[in-house]
């Protein structure tokens, strides 16, 4: 039995460690919810990348290169027998990262007022989940892709009440990952690839037959080291 105090109001909760109510609880304390302050907060290290288990292979140019905004949700759901985190498997019929996992999500366009009206409009295109069923809890590290793309990852928990609908053109199918698993640090792997001429070292978070890595597997480790380190 864990007590969490929220300003002025107390409550008594039984909470596992990788509940919602204990995400709530952890995300209050650990990240902004003000898109002003995200990146701005006095963190060393408040910006992530693809390069950060590969320093060797960074260009020279690369924090000061043209990166298109683009943002993701993260997208926590909330079911009783075990909290799990949802993601998609791109299309394999898309020109770029086809068949791999990630977030829905996508570039940010001039009619979002923020990343977060982003990350809605583009889960709600993709897979067909609305927003009126996730609960905005806060914002990880931004993150910079090797392919030039600068992430907003917006936290959300997510009512397992939902239906979807995906959009085969650009999702070829969505699943769950239990929390717990990708939470565990001894989950989180150290792969290498070639990747455009280069052995590139990456993290990678394999789990039955899908394989997390890059990008998506970047977020997730982030996410770890913001909330549960």
């Amino acid at each position: 039995m864990l007590e969490r105090t929220f300003g002025n109001d107390s409550y008594w909760q039984v909470m596992t460690e990788f509940s919602a109510a204990d995400i709530r609880v952890r995300a209050q304390n650990e990240l902004p919810k003000d898109f002003s302050a995200v990146g701005e907060m006095a963190r060393p290290d408040s910006e992530r990348s693809d390069y950060d288990v590969d320093e060797k292979n960074k260009p020279s140019d690369f924090l000061t290169s043209e990166f298109r905004q683009a943002a993701v949700l993260v997208p926590i759901i909330e079911r009783s027998a075990s909290t799990t985190v949802l993601l998609t498997q791109r299309s394999h019929e898309l020109p770029t990262h086809a068949g791999q996992i990630s977030f829905p999500g996508g570039k940010i366009e001039v009619y979002d007022q923020t990343p977060l009206d982003t990350a809605y409009r583009e889960t709600e295109e993709e897979i067909g989940l609305d927003r009126q069923h996730v609960e905005f809890v806060g914002v990880l590290d931004k993150y910079r892709t090797g392919t030039g793309f600068l992430i907003t990852p917006i936290l959300g928990i997510v009512k397992p009440d939902f239906d979807l609908s995906l959009d085969h053109n650009e999702v070829a199918e969505v699943f769950e990952v239990p929390l717990s698993f990708l939470m565990t640090a001894d989950n989180h792997e150290l792969h290498q690839r070639e990747i455009m001429g280069r052995h590139r070292t990456f993290y990678a978070m394999p789990y039955e037959d899908k394989y997390i890595w890059g990008a998506t597997a970047g977020i997730l480790r982030n996410l770890f080291e913001r909330l549960y380190v």
